[in-house]
């Protein structure tokens, strides 16, 4: 046992049963991220395929398809359609045929085996050194962003021919050896989109000049080609047309997400806007290949590539949504000297390149002209402006760390706490939370709007079925009671109308007034309460989903008035089924209550004095009186939220334990009582 105990090899043992356990997490969380990569392909390729062969790869029919343009002997730009430069058609017309033949099995399935290949090469072009968690998983990682992103999509649902190239550029730049095969790839690629012709100054100041001198004699070459092969084309599409400038449709279309259209759409015409693009242009020009020539020295090519790709997105005529790739890349940046800052680029980058627009910005007209242009925003911000750090940075592989609250063991035994939701004693970065925010209650209106039962007939006879049972219910314990409340206030008309208004005006002001003062004031609460409103929501969805009920507005025979949306017409089938803003069936449990006291028990615990927390606790009660008076829920409706709302509470607590705050206080007090608990747990 002395041997033992001095020869180390029990520490040894201990030491290669962890590094075990680590590998075996790694491969475990590699093999399902490889799963997930694959579910996802799976139903891309899918939603293509089960389409009706009228709706989808409709780029694809508008080029090969029995009277596509490549068949059409005169002119490639005849109908406009067509919006590729003449070496695409020079290239595609021997085609032709097979692909007409292989049109949508082989054509969905070469576009995804393109998506696969670029996704790997992206994760092996990642800067070195990179760790092994990151060697390992940033394959499958990269596949799935690719595979959600919305180029990717289009270009699978359109059989578009954007991915390649993408993948011409990264396979010149990090693949192939030779100068000039990279040269020549990576012309032909900028034969294909003319603006990709800006990676060859970005190679020549790198010190790669004959791959330079080799992609500008490619890209001369395949358009002298084009050109003396199909000459008139050629005309249409550089002179006629400046470079594809209004083919495939209006240059001012909302998918044009390059600056000329964005000018386009802020009223801009003529002279004066050429003049402005052409200036801004050179600018952008100017400022993205210096950055990136900066980043390639810095040996970050595949973010040197991203910026320079972002910048040709913004030069470029006309840049559709398939044509945005570069965006995407531009997430393996890293910007932010704090580690709460690190995942505001990745995310938002990732947000606006996985969702559409409107998920990003409210539903608001001057909010119009940054919704209508975000992509453009990001690929200008990544080009010119986001501080990327430098290797050579000490904040590179190690940010300002977080704080954190010091450990606590979970209360039950049998629920162990998430590691990855510790108590942070700071408040969260406010772009990325509001950002956040934004997003998560935009997919919470989707699922609720979704929430219908099947269809609308189905859906209101079902949840007029749910209606009677919770009458039923109420009637039996009671607290049927709505009928009385409702017509009693109905004949007081300054009560009628305090209910309406405040139905109407606090369901989202006062929760979004609580969690900005927790932000600014109280920022360890902040992330607990945050937590709790997040898990109540959730669990409200489940219920909307599972039980979709009828408010007592919306019952025939019932004879309740509604106050707020005014004289119900029950003579419409679908009446109240849905409507363009919400789902009128998604009432149990009530989130107008739970919301509510959500906040009033938030104020309640937080709040320094006695009449803040009474006032608090005011809010929940005339909120409930406000659902019922109006005809808008049931009382069990509150009860459901409340049932909600505690849950929420309670699953905060399983899974981080107790607020922060009580924590690093009861571990100050055991260790330095003398010691001020406020600057540890406000401080930003």
């Amino acid at each position: 046992m002395a041997n033992a105990e001095h020869s180390g090899r029990p520490a040894e043992a201990l030491g290669t049963t962890a590094a075990d356990g680590t590998r075996a997490r790694l491969r475990a969380a590699r093999l399902a991220l490889w799963l997930l990569a694959a579910v996802l392909a799976v139903r891309q390729v899918a939603v293509v395929l089960t389409t009706p062969s009228g709706e989808r790869l409709t780029a694809l029919e508008t080029w090969v398809g029995p009277e596509g343009v490549l068949h059409v002997s005169g002119s490639l730009y005849d109908s406009t359609r067509f919006t590729g430069t003449p070496f695409s058609g020079l290239v595609l017309k021997p085609l032709t045929r097979p692909a007409e033949q292989a049109l949508g099995w082989g054509w969905t399935f070469g576009t995804l085996l393109l998506v696969v290949a670029l996704g790997l090469i992206a994760a092996r072009a990642l800067p070195q050194p990179v760790g092994r968690r990151t060697a390992i998983l940033a394959g499958p990682v990269a596949i799935s962003l690719l595979m959600l992103s919305l180029p990717v999509r289009n270009t699978l649902w359109l059989g578009q021919t954007s991915i390649i190239p993408v993948l011409l550029v990264l396979l010149g730049c990090f693949v192939t050896r030779g100068r000039r095969v990279s040269g020549v790839l990576i012309g032909v690629a900028a034969a294909l989109q003319p603006t990709l012709l800006l990676f060859a100054p970005l190679l020549w100041f790198t010190d790669r000049r004959r791959t330079a001198a080799a992609t500008g004699v490619t890209f001369a070459a395949a358009t002298a080609l084009a050109w003396a092969a199909m000459p008139h084309d050629s005309h249409t599409y550089w002179v006629h047309h400046l470079a594809g400038t209004g083919l495939g449709g209006p240059a001012d279309d909302l998918a044009n997400q390059s600056l000329h259209g964005a000018l386009l759409r802020l009223g801009l015409q003529g002279p004066l806007e050429i003049g402005l693009f052409l200036l801004l242009g050179a600018a952008v020009v100017t400022l993205a290949l210096r950055r990136a020539v900066r980043y390639a020295h810095d040996g970050q090519l595949l973010l040197a590539v991203a910026v320079t790709g972002c910048a040709a997105i913004v030069v470029a005529p006309t840049a559709w949504q398939h044509q945005l790739l570069w965006v995407l890349l531009t997430a393996v940046g890293r910007a932010g000297r704090r580690a709460r800052d690190r995942l505001v680029w990745p995310v938002a980058v990732i947000l606006v390149m996985t969702l559409p627009a409107k998920m990003m910005l409210p539903n608001m007209a001057f909010l119009y002209p940054l919704r209508d242009n975000v992509v453009l925003l990001a690929a200008l911000a990544a080009a010119t402006a986001l501080p990327f750090l430098s290797r050579s940075s000490p904040y590179f592989h190690t940010p300002v760390p977080t704080p954190y609250a010091p450990p606590v063991p979970a209360r039950f035994a049998f629920v162990p706490l998430l590691p990855f939701l510790r108590r942070v004693l700071i408040r969260p970065n406010l772009l990325l939370e509001l950002l956040l925010i934004r997003v998560t209650y935009a997919a919470y209106a989707k699922v609720r709007l979704a929430a219908t039962g099947g269809s609308n007939s189905a859906g209101r006879d079902r949840a007029e079925e749910h209606g009677q049972q919770i009458l039923d219910l109420e009637r039996l314990l009671h607290l049927d009671i709505e009928h009385a409340v409702n017509h009693a206030v109905v004949k007081i008309g300054w009560l009628r109308e305090f209910f309406d208004f405040y139905y109407t005006s606090f369901h989202f002001v006062v929760p979004l007034a609580v969690l900005g003062l927790l932000y600014w004031r109280r920022p360890v609460d902040y992330r607990w309460a945050r937590a709790s409103l997040g898990f109540a929501t959730l669990l409200a969805l489940v219920g909307f989903w599972l039980y979709p009920l009828a408010p007592p507005r919306l019952m025939p025979d019932l004879g309740i008035i509604d106050t707020v949306h005014g004289v119900q017409d029950f003579s419409q089938p679908d009446y109240g089924t849905l409507t363009h803003l919400t789902n009128q069936y998604a009432a149990m449990p009530s989130l107008h209550f739970g919301w509510s006291l959500w906040c009033g028990l938030v104020i309640a615990i937080i709040a320094p004095s006695m009449w803040m927390k009474a006032l608090g606790l005011l809010h929940p009660l005339f909120t409930a009186a406000a659902i019922v008076a109006t005809g808008n829920h049931w009382v069990l409706d509150a009860a459901g939220g409340a049932v909600v709302v505690g849950a929420g509470f309670g699953l905060t607590y399983l899974l981080q334990g107790p607020r922060a705050r009580t924590v690093v206080a009861a571990a100050e007090l055991s260790s330095e009582p003398s010691a001020p608990v406020k600057d540890r747990t406000g401080s930003q």
